[in-house]
């Protein structure tokens, strides 16, 4: 089969999304002031014949409900999505779906499994039988046809996958994460012989949407890159990626590639726009962020942000971000959340794509326990609205007791009922280690021990930051 060209200037547009806004339907009607959290917020792209596009976010930032919408498993609470100009209605024709999980029949066969998408087509046995045998082939999984999928290892399973979608010769194929369920090894090389498929056109599909939050796997994949920025999802920025041949880890172009994005994915108040003016070659289009409606905190652990800034000091308090993450071996979603906890509590900033430690995240990555838990509780209560108003009302409160409903119903009227769990146990995670108060697991209870003890947060709590 012909080898397979690069992107037409001119491609003609597959799918299309227009002003796609989306709220969280879970208890949007009873919030006070009947307001759900915005998922997404006018999302706007195309998707055109011949390119693969990369959708880049942190968490948080809709990427996966955005991915569901433009497959039509999912209606937008407002805008629109089309297919070849046509308004969709129900799930995407013509469009099949990859998971991170695999989503196998374990009770099926490999075989069977892929001769499962045929069958709604309502294909001939024979022919679904000839169609499926022959992807089979092409997709590395000849000898396994009758193996049920404990008996295959995960890149033998995610090969079925692929195998599963792409028997029904799908013109665009979305892929939530393929590879992150993977090892390094097994999903370099699926990812090789997807896009070997891909560039010898030996696959029907034309054109691919891939959710990553691996930027080296979107760096070498995509013809294309749109980047989210979150609370709520938006499209940020649109970078043309790099020529096929030019691709090769390591060399300028593709450094260069990294860590642009790396400055973008770490500076999420900054004006997208402005900061790839730097960049007009890669460059095709930047926005500014909507107005966040309530402080987020990043999920994660007091510990692990202790332990990111003694590794930055170690380097003399500034280290590049993209190496960083390649040397700790941390995906996106793993180290944009310890960067973003960092700049929230003002112990270190994002600089051109460098994590910078500031003079108290310094202090604080040379401190000895008790040190660092006093600079950690300082700088929460400066900085983390929630945190220092329940310093407040425990310090003000008779019995220095505060029930955990009472911030719970605040959360959950700027977040859907899951996150605002997560908000809440992370409030408790980082209020427990800074010694602002102590947590009845059971009773749901904040409390504080001693009369010392209301003395010092009623101080520490009135010079610092205020609920939004």
């Amino acid at each position: 089969m012909a080898q397979r060209q690069t992107i037409e200037a001119n491609g003609s547009v597959i799918l299309e999304a227009q002003q796609v806004t989306h709220l969280y339907q879970g208890r949007g009607e009873q919030r006070r002031g009947g307001h759900a959290p915005v998922v997404l917020e006018a999302i706007s792209l195309q998707i055109r014949s011949g390119e693969l596009v990369a959708l880049l976010g942190p968490s948080g930032s809709g990427k996966s409900t955005l991915l569901r919408i433009l497959a039509g498993l999912i209606r937008p609470t407002q805008g629109a999505v089309y297919v070849h100009g046509q308004p969709l209605q129900g799930p995407t024709p013509s469009c099949a779906m990859v998971f991170q999980s695999f989503a196998l029949f374990p009770w099926l066969t490999v075989l069977q499994n892929v001769e499962l998408g045929l069958e709604a087509l309502g294909l001939p046995r024979l022919q679904r039988l000839k169609r499926a045998l022959a992807i089979i082939d092409k997709i590395g999984l000849d000898g396994f046809e009758e193996a049920y999928p404990k008996e295959l290892s995960g890149g033998m399973r995610q090969r079925v996958g692929f195998a599963r979608a792409l028997v029904v010769e799908p013109e665009l194929l979305l892929l939530d994460e393929p590879f992150s369920a993977l090892d390094v090894l097994t999903a370099a090389n699926l990812r090789r012989e997807l896009l070997q498929l891909w560039y010898q056109a030996s696959i029907p599909t034309r054109a691919m949407l891939l959710v990553t939050h691996n930027i080296d796997e979107a760096v070498s994949m995509a013809d294309r890159l749109l980047i989210l920025g979150a609370d709520p999802g938006h499209i940020r920025a649109e970078i043309r990626g790099l020529p096929r041949g030019r691709r090769e880890p390591h060399s300028p172009a593709y450094l260069q590639l990294v860590d642009l994005i790396y400055r973008l994915m770490t500076s999420p108040d900054e004006d997208g726009a402005a900061l790839l003016e730097e960049e007009p070659a890669l460059v095709r289009r930047g926005q500014r962020r909507p107005s966040r409606p309530y402080q987020m905190l990043p999920h994660v652990a007091p510990a692990d942000i202790i332990g990111l800034l003694e590794l930055v000091q170690a380097r003399g308090s500034r280290a590049d971000l993209a190496e960083l993450g390649r040397e700790l071996q941390l995906e996106l979603d793993e180290l944009l959340p310890l960067v973003d906890a960092a700049a929230l509590l003002q112990l270190a900033r994002p600089e051109a794509g460098d994590l910078v430690l500031t003079e108290v995240g310094q202090q604080l990555a040379e401190a000895d326990l008790q040190k660092e838990k006093q600079l950690f509780r300082q700088q929460a209560l400066a900085r983390v609205a929630l945190l220092c108003r329940i310093a407040e009302d425990l310090a003000a409160a008779p019995e220095q007791r505060m029930d955990k409903e009472r911030y719970l119903e605040r959360l959950r009227e700027h977040f859907s009922e899951g996150e605002a769990e997560a908000q809440l146990q992370t409030l408790i995670e980082w209020g427990r280690y800074a010694e602002i108060f102590t947590y009845q697991e059971e009773a749901g209870i904040f409390a504080l021990e001693t009369d010392a003890e209301r003395e010092d947060l009623a101080a520490e709590a009135a010079g610092g930051t205020r609920e939004q």
